[in-house]
């Protein structure tokens, strides 16, 4: 979702005062989930809190570089940057795809 354009289409509608208390309630959530994202352990894959963890990632813009290495459907592999995460996996008996703290992405070569 592109929030710009949705304040774009909807502010010019709302009074002054609704759209000022409308961008400060929206900044206090993204400020408190990302919050809440620094101190919140990740629930294991098949928990409940799952999805209540990755909306609160997600209303936190906690995406690409800023993504938390542990996620509830993956597991972390936290190797030095030039080292094979194929063959570390391997070792430790993990499949290689589920070891990137990204999950779905595959391995960066080295």
């Amino acid at each position: 979702m592109d929030w710009t354009s949705l304040f774009q289409t909807v502010l010019p509608y709302l009074p002054a005062q609704y759209a000022g208390d409308l961008v400060s309630l929206l900044t206090f959530l993204i400020a408190a989930a990302a919050l809440a994202m620094r101190f919140w352990k990740p629930p294991a894959a098949g928990s409940k809190l799952a999805l209540l963890y990755k909306a609160v990632a997600e209303l936190a813009q906690s995406k690409g570089w800023n993504t938390n290495a542990y996620q509830p459907d993956a597991k972390a592999l936290m190797i030095s940057a030039d080292a094979d995460r194929t063959a570390a996996a391997v070792r430790l008996g993990l499949d290689p795809a589920s070891t990137h703290p990204k999950a779905g992405d595959p391995p960066k070569a080295a």
